[in-house]
């Protein structure tokens, strides 16, 4: 059993009864809405059209918020309707980034997630929901998609049809009949500096320049809702925290099995920085949460398909390792500094990419798959780890094999790191939506902050680092150590904005 809506845009006249119906039943805060009414316009004046779309959770088949939410707050029912418990949810925004649809928000009254739920309790009562009911055109259809005799099941097999997203392959239930190619593509309609009755919102206005949209078709979209990031600087800081933290301690655990002495900076500066990376990484993911009292839900009532889990898990074994390294350093027990060499390098390589697996559940970035980010998030860890172990080396005693290791791994990271950036940006990208993130990040508004404060400056360093090799004074190493450290953030901050800047809806 399958319950699902077909849209018919056919004979829709975007009278936003659906939406007031919708708002009144759930009692949706004021400026948020689980359904809402996209106004597309095209042409010249006056030879314009003005096409509608009903916008709202397509209850998918294989629907990505179910997988990334870490608490099972989002569920999928026996007839197929995804649900949501607001009382499981830690407001972690995790499912709106799975989103492909914008569906989800977090609901200002609960700071909970929040979408469509097909007015699952007016279903349980052998109701329709409560858009259908007003819809004055009987524009909106709903039943069961897998009888092949109910008459949504007809309607949607004897007509054309498209869905949102259908590169995405979650399988939405939400058909649309007659639906204008440029509502359904939301790269296509980039907004106007006005809508009809409203201002857009500040990022809808910074991305619509960046838009590829329809020279022929002028098409522009004229009424939507506001979407706001979910994410902003608490995950950029944590993507540099956590990668201190993992390439410190990798690199002590590396050193040590190969019989480089790293001294006290292997010893105690190493896991401290791990200590440090993994407290802040936790702090700033419990800060970034809407429900932070909730936080222990996710090893209480744990959805172990989501990363933010696993993720969690990463991070709490890796702390316990620095302590014992800590431990085993200040006892000096060698087969226990030995053993914990030998499992602190893939913890500590799975503390510092475990985000790639976390970012692949977005499937509503596409610039965020791809396919070398853990490979990426690992050099950066080495390139950010080694640094700050080369500025610490300044204020302790280090043997010149120790130097010479800490400059070999900063250099060979930080031009793995260029050379990836140059593959991820310059090189093919799986969708239109990655290849407008890059465009944005590249050649858009993040253009100045990407060369200038990151690229630019890791190129220093990476130089810097070079003449250290050469024999040049170690100074320059922990200068090219620091310099790294910021140009990172700014490079993540830049990843983590533009990911999630093209529009969905």
């Amino acid at each position: 059993m399958q319950y699902g809506f077909a849209i018919d845009q056919r004979t829709c006249i975007g009278c936003h009864a659906c939406t007031v119906a919708c708002k009144t039943e759930h009692e949706v805060p004021l400026g948020q809405f689980r359904t809402w009414v996209k106004y597309v316009d095209q042409g010249e004046f006056p030879a314009t059209t003005r096409d509608f779309g009903v916008m709202r959770c397509n209850h998918c088949t294989d629907a990505p918020c179910i997988k990334i939410c870490p608490t099972e707050a989002l569920f999928k029912r026996d007839d197929g309707i995804v649900d949501f418990d607001k009382d499981r949810c830690i407001g972690c925004k995790s499912c709106m980034q799975g989103c492909p649809y914008d569906a989800i928000y977090i609901d200002a009254d609960t700071n909970t997630a929040a979408k469509c739920n097909f007015c699952a309790h007016r279903v349980d009562e052998d109701l329709e929901p409560a858009c259908v009911v007003v819809c004055p055109t009987h524009s909106i259809w709903v039943g069961d998609l897998d009888d092949p005799t109910s008459g949504i099941s007809r309607l949607v097999n004897n007509n054309a049809t498209t869905v949102r997203a259908p590169e995405q392959n979650t399988g939405p239930n939400v058909f649309y009949l007659g639906a204008d190619r440029a509502v359904l593509d939301p790269l296509a309609a980039p907004v106007d500096d006005t809508y009809i009755w409203a201002k857009p919102d500040a990022q809808r206005l910074e991305t619509a320049g960046d838009l590829p949209g329809d020279p022929t078709t002028n098409a522009r979209t004229t009424l939507n809702t506001a979407h706001p990031r979910p994410w902003g600087w608490k995950v950029v800081t944590y993507l540099w925290t956590k990668g201190v933290g993992a390439g410190a301690l990798g690199l002590a655990c590396l050193a040590y099995l190969l019989g480089i002495d790293l001294g006290v900076s292997g010893d105690y500066v190493a896991p401290l920085l791990g200590l440090f990376g993994a407290a802040t990484t936790g702090a700033l993911l419990v800060w970034d949460l809407k429900r932070p009292e909730r936080f222990l839900y996710i090893f209480l009532k744990s959805n172990f398909t989501s990363w933010i889990v696993l993720g969690a898990y990463v991070l709490t074994i890796f702390s316990g390792g620095a302590v014992l390294w800590l431990l085993a350093a200040a006892l000096n027990v060698g087969w226990m500094m030995t053993v914990l060499a030998w499992l602190g390098i893939p913890v500590s390589a799975m503390m510092a990419g475990y985000t790639a697996f976390l970012f692949g559940q977005a499937e509503g970035r596409d610039l965020w798959q791809s396919p070398v980010l853990f490979w990426h998030l690992l050099v950066q860890a080495v390139m950010v780890g080694s640094g700050a172990l080369a500025v610490a080396g300044l204020f302790v005693d280090l043997s010149d094999s120790a130097w010479d290791f800490l400059a070999v791994s900063f250099v060979i990271s930080t031009v793995m790191h260029l050379l990836i950036l140059g593959l991820e940006y310059f090189g093919r990208h799986a969708s239109r939506q990655a290849a407008v993130a890059a465009h944005i990040v590249t050649h858009g508004r993040y253009a100045q902050t990407f060369w200038l404060i990151s690229v630019v400056p890791t190129v220093v360093a990476a130089v810097l680092g070079g003449l250290t090799l050469s024999g040049v004074s170690v100074v320059l190493l922990a200068v090219a150590g620091l310099v790294v450290q910021p140009a990172l953030v700014a490079y993540e901050s830049v990843f983590v904005r533009a990911g999630q800047d093209p529009p969905l809806s």
